[in-house]
């Protein structure tokens, strides 16, 4: 029979519809295929990409110029612009992909994402920092070059804040994180939906998943703010995510997805109790009816993706 879940963060309901199970294999799906052709992104192209903003060189490279291996730079076409102030009215009613690269590459994206954090804090404008992913063409990735994106918003995104308004409805009722728990909980027992584990982080397909072969990571060291990391957090993560998304290739033959850090508003001190920072994994496998029903069950899909053996190998400690 089917079933109807509510994930426990936000309150916001699923259809699990086991009654039509659907397997890796039963999914029509446009795996990732690189075409090639001009990169703007490449090495060499550096003068067709707006200045950049920030660059992590091994030597002393000139700025703008090969030699880099972590690049930042304005977008071409923004979503919104850094110019100018906050003016409130009404109007109207690479080819290479994060599982290809090595360990210490991952990093150092990682750490150019906080960097940028860091530096955009500092902007009263800015409320909150979005980070995501977007791979494969059926994701919305309209280059091929491994890149991710960041917008800093003078708003909070409407999914950040029912997950701090359910987080922290749970925190008042029993002074508990509710992430902490679900680490705790997904990683007892039989652990049905757990995907993989390591020192510092477990990644589980949502109690109430609302995409097949959805998942998040989540650090086990509580933390409301993805800057906070220590050094071996962020090592432990790359090692993560490497790890997950060989999986999924590895089930789902290299599957476009959406990547997104959903971490803590810029100023909201008073959340740091209570949020949790985290990373969650779309394949896009299906596509939207405006409710959630997910035909694949959380703990089918995490068995699949635990039970995938991947040229990286497991990790040390990996579960």
């Amino acid at each position: 029979m089917p079933e109807l879940r509510k994930d426990p963060v936000t309150g916001r309901w699923v259809i699990i519809a086991t009654d039509r199970a659907r397997r890796p294999t039963d999914f029509i799906r446009q795996s990732v295929v690189l075409k090639g052709g001009f990169c703007p992104f490449c090495p060499g192209n550096e003068s067709k990409t707006p200045p950049e903003i920030l660059a992590y060189r091994n030597g002393r490279g000139e700025r703008d110029k090969p030699g880099w291996s972590v690049r930042v730079v304005p977008n071409k076409y923004p979503a919104l612009g850094i110019e100018g102030n906050l003016d409130r009215r009404a109007d109207g009613m690479y080819r290479q992909t994060f599982a290809d690269m090595p360990d210490k590459g991952i990093e150092d994206v990682l750490w150019a994402f906080r960097d940028r954090i860091v530096d955009l804090k500092q902007d009263r404008r800015f409320k909150y920092i979005l980070i995501f992913k977007n791979h494969g063409e059926a994701a919305g990735a309209t280059l091929e070059h491994s890149h991710s994106q960041l917008i800093a918003l003078p708003v909070v995104p409407r999914q950040v804040i029912d997950e701090l308004v359910g987080s922290s409805r749970y925190y008042e009722l029993k002074e508990r994180c509710i992430f902490c728990d679900i680490v705790h909980q997904e990683t007892a027992g039989e652990a049905a939906r757990l995907v993989a584990e390591n020192r510092g982080f477990v990644t589980v397909s949502p109690y109430a998943a609302r995409f097949p072969f959805e998942t998040c990571i989540l650090p086990k060291n509580h933390e409301a703010s993805f800057e906070n990391a220590g050094s071996g957090e962020v090592s432990s993560l790359a090692q993560m995510i490497k790890l997950v998304i060989a999986k999924m290739d590895a089930v789902l033959e290299r599957p476009a997805y959406n990547m997104v850090l959903h971490t803590a508003p810029l100023a909201a001190q008073e959340s740091a109790e209570y949020y949790h920072w985290h990373i969650e994994l779309i394949p896009k496998l299906t596509k939207g009816t405006g409710f959630y029903i997910n035909p694949t069950s959380p703990e089918e899909a995490a068995r699949y993706l635990r039970e995938a053996i991947v040229e990286a190998g497991e990790l040390a400690g990996t579960r």
